[in-house]
């Protein structure tokens, strides 16, 4: 018995001289870094004097220590600022849905600005700025080595002033100016309209009118059609959609989903993650529906598309969106400004998550540039081509009733607004040709 306890107090006593151990040099180190970490805001604290004290020009300290932690975020990544408070404010009032500008979303890329997306009907779309194109310079100053904000700073101006911006796009060899008035950009969320049977649902943004424009649009175009018996389908266009509220886009998809996960968002810790689902109910009660998506559709958009896409609910057409998977929290910070940080990666219901990569379409579709006075081969032989029923002293065709000869020049019709829709906008097109033909594969009732 004697041997035992002396074996179970010297089991304890190796554990405390083992704990003793690691934990000192762990202790040590923690001290070590506490140490390191404030002799560096030591040496910042250091340099801010000297800059006060020394710089050839007399400094704004405030604008200094804001350059600073502007430059700590910064680093981090694309998507990381510091908002002053005019740029806090400007940010509040665009999620409601207008502000003053250009009209495009913008990202940094190699010191350059690049635009994500013009937005529709604004200035800069109306200038034919393109997804994708990169800016040098405004008014004839470069952007390299300015901070996202500092350019977009010089982008800004009042309503009515002219800019001059200086854009390198892909496939064109030298950089050519655009000259954009600036104008108060106003954003519809939702512009929907019908095409034949189909109905076309134009998402521009996600701020905080975009799910109720949704909702109002979608039921008025299914009413001007007759009831969605008449309807054979929707397209949801989020081309050159930039995103916005992660929140509109839950909501959004959930509209079209009775049930299963949306998105999931995941943080440094685990028990940070967020999983959002979907509710029961579908508003296009369960009518196919297609995608549309290209390399300006962005963070809310490819949430959009990522959900209906891994639920085998809609076929997502177009090309490779933009890529942008993380999550920005709006932190309010002292003195009215705030704090813009990427908090969060999201991920599409089968788990994957887009961050650079994007999401791919079920069927690539790009759009055609095209000269509009350039007239095609086909289009020349078209103007020279005649049928049966131009030639003269023809026989009619008496096997038709009144109403089948409707029928026909109703349907005849409605394919020769598709090939005018394919010149004006193919990828639409393609899309509406996607549910013409699922249509037809439906038996009939």
């Amino acid at each position: 018995m004697k041997k035992f306890v002396m074996a179970a107090v010297g089991g304890i006593l190796a554990g405390g001289v083992l704990t003793t151990q690691v934990a000192g040099p762990l202790i040590a180190q923690e001290a070590e870094k506490n140490s390191s970490i404030y002799e560096q805001l030591d040496l910042f604290g250091d340099i801010f004097e000297r800059i006060r004290a020394q710089y050839v020009e007399e400094v704004d300290e405030s604008e200094l220590i804001e350059a600073a932690i502007n430059g700590m975020l910064i680093s981090l990544d694309p998507h990381s600022s510091y908002l002053s408070p005019d740029d806090a404010d400007d940010m509040r009032v665009q999620t409601r849905g207008s502000f003053g500008g250009l009209g495009i979303e913008v990202t940094q890329e190699e010191g350059f600005v690049k635009v994500v997306s013009p937005i529709d009907d604004t200035p800069a779309d109306e200038a034919g700025i393109e997804a994708g194109d990169f800016i040098t310079h405004v008014d004839g100053d470069s952007v390299l080595g300015l901070t996202l904000d500092e350019a977009v700073d010089l982008m800004r101006g009042p309503v009515g002033s002219e800019i001059v911006i200086t854009v390198l796009r892909e496939d064109v060899d030298e950089p050519f100016d655009v000259t954009i008035i600036r104008d108060t950009i106003k954003l519809t969320a939702v512009r929907t309209r019908t095409q034949g049977d189909t109905v076309v649902l134009r998402i521009t943004t996600f701020n905080d009118q975009t799910f109720p424009n949704l909702e109002d649009t979608l039921n008025e175009a299914v009413e001007e059609l007759g009831g969605m018996d008449k309807v054979n389908g929707f397209v949801i266009d989020l081309r050159n959609n930039p995103g916005g509220l992660l929140t509109q886009a839950i909501k959004v998809s959930d509209g079209f989903l009775d049930k299963g996960e949306i998105v999931s968002t995941r943080g440094r810790n685990p028990q940070d993650g967020d999983r959002y689902n979907a509710s029961e109910g579908d508003l296009a009660m369960g009518k196919p529906i297609v995608v549309l998506i290209n390399g300006g559709s962005a963070s809310a958009s490819e949430i959009v598309a990522g959900a209906l896409q891994d639920h085998r609910r809609a076929i997502v057409i177009g090309t490779k969106s933009f890529g942008k998977g993380s999550v920005q929290t709006v932190m309010p910070l002292k003195g009215d400004g705030a704090m813009r940080l990427t908090t969060a990666r999201y991920y599409t219901p089968s788990g994957r998550s887009i961050q650079a990569l994007g999401v791919s379409p079920d069927i690539i579709v790009e759009q055609p540039r095209r000269d509009p006075n350039e007239e095609t081969e086909e289009e020349e032989e078209n103007r020279f081509s005649r049928s049966e029923a131009d030639l003269r002293g023809r026989l009619d065709n008496d096997s038709l009733t009144e109403d089948e000869r409707r029928q026909i020049e109703e349907e005849r019709q409605k394919a020769e607004d598709a090939a005018a829709l394919r010149e004006e906008d193919y990828q639409l097109a393609y899309a509406i040709d996607i549910l013409r033909g699922l249509s037809a594969l439906e038996p009939s009732k």
